[in-house]
């Protein structure tokens, strides 16, 4: 039903106090609440009815209207029997977020405005499509058994005669009802998907590949979607998954869409059981790596490998070899949390992605710290001659093709103020070569970031003739490198108390962001280029250019 439906209804004696624009919602439920965040409890598409005793002062209104606008909700109705006339400050908050505010009078009971929506809804909702529904939920409430999101789409397709697709954020087919789709138009749908969830176009998004139109759903679990857990949509555009359906949705009643919006939320449920399973893989990773970052003893770390390994490759044979990935997730401005963010990516991107399904990312471990994730790659071991071992470096993970498949998403999700970027350790088969493998993929993610381009990789072999050949350069020669770039820098800070070394080691830990170190440095911008100019001044060198920069940060590391 409409929200108009309600206001021209008298017996609910409602009166409208903003969103005349917006009265064709649809009414898919209603909630009376008085919780300040009662944003666990919202699915979207409700009537939502309030006392107002969340509101304590004029402050309240804002928040609690701005959670329920990210939930999606169709209208708030707030009673008069508490306060009297709705305040004004809720009122505005109802405008500035385009949500429909009534007033109840205080003569109607919320029972009874409950009972007349309850009854609308439910008529509606009545016949085939209800049953539908139902099956669907037990299906997906019933465990492991009950077979997960690919039974669910069966159904859509054998009840409804809907073929549907679940795919990542990355265009990998998660599950599907019959013929998988092609990899490109998974990465199309992907792409089309993302672009509209930045642009904060509403869904289902809707587009034609090769004469055949889909119709785009996001998937959103609990504190992944814009509620409060998420209110920057850059914090879950990254990680939700979609439902591809194939049909055009934009003439679709209320109720078949009322029907696919309730499929992605149990779809979403079993996303948060899957996510959930990761919690041992991410537990180990973490450990493994701060025992590596703290320089623990080579056999400590050996033995927290050995716990990883049966977790991570079941019925392993032998001792595995390892990779190192670190990837990094930068937003504009710097205000937004990077970690989960590329934590997420990373399981997501070392799959292969010509493998459908979500188990393939059961092993794989990714832990994140700050604004950076780093997973531990484990690479079975390849038969050999006998007594020999052969095999972790041959299939090991190259950086020139890790994105290849999932540039496409990834720059839509990332649009115009989002870069992505990743390095790669070669293979080590020893707990003694990770520390190495870690500090290794650091310096292929920082000669990645050096690059234009939202989405860079770099791997191992792109650092061969600079950080993997520092222990064999002379020491004469290392002092006469370091000399000539740093001993400028160094001379004017004596003198002028300037901090230019300071700000050159911020400058590239921050890969040459000029918001991020000036934050960091708790500077002006203007401060930092003047500083910045100077270094550059001093030693004829330009820190725009990515020879200088690696110089810059060699004759660091040797210094």
């Amino acid at each position: 039903m409409r929200l108009r439906a309600l206001l021209e209804t008298e017996a609910l004696g409602l009166r409208l106090l903003g969103g005349e624009e917006e009265l064709d919602r649809t009414v898919r439920g209603v909630m009376t609440t008085d919780l300040r965040d009662p944003s666990r409890y919202l699915s979207g598409g409700e009537l939502v009815l309030t006392g107002l005793a969340w509101r304590r002062n004029s402050a309240d209104s804002e928040p609690f209207v701005r959670i329920l606008a990210s939930a999606g909700v169709a209208g708030l109705a707030a009673g008069e029997a508490e306060l009297g006339d709705i305040p004004d400050d809720l009122v505005s908050a109802c405008r500035r977020n385009r949500l429909p505010l009534f007033a109840v009078n205080e003569d109607v009971a919320f029972a009874t405005i409950t009972e007349y929506v309850v009854r609308q809804v439910s008529g509606e909702r009545a016949g085939d499509l209800a049953a539908v529904v139902d099956r669907h939920r037990r299906l997906m409430t019933s465990g492991p058994a009950g077979g997960g999101p690919d039974v669910v789409l069966d159904l859509l397709t054998t009840d409804l005669d809907l073929r549907a697709w679940v795919l990542s954020p990355t265009g990998r087919q998660i599950a599907g009802a019959g013929e998988p789709l092609a990899p490109g138009v998974c990465a199309t749908l992907a792409s089309e998907h993302l672009a509209a969830v930045r642009t904060g176009r509403r869904g289902p998004h809707r587009m034609s590949i090769q004469g055949i139109t889909y119709s785009l759903f996001p998937i959103r679990g609990h504190g992944r979607g814009p509620g409060p857990a998420a209110r920057d949509v850059r914090e879950s555009v990254l990680s939700d998954w979609l439902l591809a359906v194939e049909a055009d949705a934009g003439d679709w009643p209320a109720e078949r869409l009322d029907l696919l919006q309730g499929v992605t939320q149990l779809i979403a449920v079993e996303r948060e059981r899957r996510d959930a399973a990761r919690t041992v893989r991410r537990r180990l990773a973490q450990e493994v790596l701060e025992l590596v970052q703290t320089g623990a003893a080579p056999a400590e770390i050996a033995a927290r490998l050995r716990v990883a390994a049966p977790v991570l490759l079941p019925g392993l044979g032998g001792a595995p070899h390892w990779q190192v990935v670190v990837a990094r997730v930068d937003w504009d401005g710097g205000d937004i949390p990077g970690g989960p963010v590329a934590q997420s990516l990373l399981e997501e991107i070392l799959v292969d992605p010509s493998i459908s399904g979500p188990e393939p990312s059961d092993r794989i471990a990714v832990a994140h710290a700050g604004d950076e994730a780093i997973a531990l790659v484990p690479l079975p071991p390849l038969p050999g001659e006998p007594g020999e071992e052969k095999g972790g470096p041959d299939s090991a993970l190259h950086a020139d093709v890790l994105l290849t498949s999932v540039r496409e998403p990834l720059a839509a999700g990332l649009a115009d103020d989002g870069r992505l970027t990743l390095g790669v350790s070669a293979a080590v088969h020893s707990a003694e070569g990770l520390r190495g493998a870690l500090e290794e993929a650091r310096h292929a993610r920082r000669v990645a970031a050096a690059r234009p381009g939202r989405v860079c990789a770099a791997g191992h072999h792109e650092l061969a003739s600079h950080v993997l050949l520092l222990p064999f350069v002379p020491d004469d020669v290392r002092r006469a490198f370091t000399a000539r770039l740093l001993d400028p820098l160094r001379d004017y800070d004596r003198r002028h108390r300037a901090e230019l070394i300071p700000t050159l080691e911020a400058f590239l830990d921050c890969d040459g962001s000029w918001t991020r170190c000036a934050t960091r440095l708790h500077l002006h911008v203007n401060t930092l280029r003047y500083r910045v100019g100077r270094i550059e001044q001093l030693t004829a060198r330009d820190l725009s250019r990515l020879e200088d920069k690696l110089d810059f940060f060699l004759a660091l590391r040797m210094s």
